[in-house]
């Protein structure tokens, strides 16, 4: 069974946040091991400089590879990642399981999106759209569509 990590920067604070993703953590359960791994968002100030955004990106990104699974596929959710639609991103988790790929590893950044270190190292780039997104919706969205691809996948009927 296909093993998934989602690697999230941050927590989901509000109630409603937190039902969605475990709803569509407990659906995900019948198609692969899901596991949503979070690290610490750093601080910043109110008005960042450039320089102190990438001193976070940096930490963040470091957090992120320290719980990176080593044998797991990387896919980077970011700006400048290829869009596919539900059936692309179906097939490219299909593709991979294929290629005898047992575990993929999902990265959501936090606000100020993921570290170049982080970029690098992901064999796919993924983006959800050109608009953004706050982390929280994000990593609802990659739940949904993940249980989405997935049931296509199996030959489900959620995807109409």
């Amino acid at each position: 069974m296909l093993r998934v990590f989602v690697l999230c920067v941050g927590t989901l604070k509000e109630k409603y946040w937190r039902e969605a993703a475990a709803e569509y953590c407990k659906r995900l359960s019948s198609f692969c091991k899901i596991e949503v791994i979070e690290v610490e968002e750093a601080r910043v100030p109110e008005q960042p400089s450039p320089a102190q955004i990438l001193a976070a990106l940096d930490m963040e990104g470091k957090r992120l590879l320290s719980k990176l699974p080593p044998q797991a596929k990387a896919i980077a959710l970011c700006i400048e990642g290829k869009e596919q639609s539900s059936v692309d991103f179906a097939k490219t988790l299909a593709k991979a399981q294929v290629e005898g790929v047992s575990s993929i590893a999902l990265l959501i950044g936090g606000s100020w999106g993921l570290s170049e270190e982080i970029k690098a190292k992901s064999t796919i780039k993924l983006s959800f759209s050109p608009m953004t997104f706050p982390h929280q919706l994000a990593r609802i969205l990659l739940l949904e569509q993940l249980y989405r691809a997935l049931s296509i996948n199996a030959g489900g009927k959620y995807h109409k």
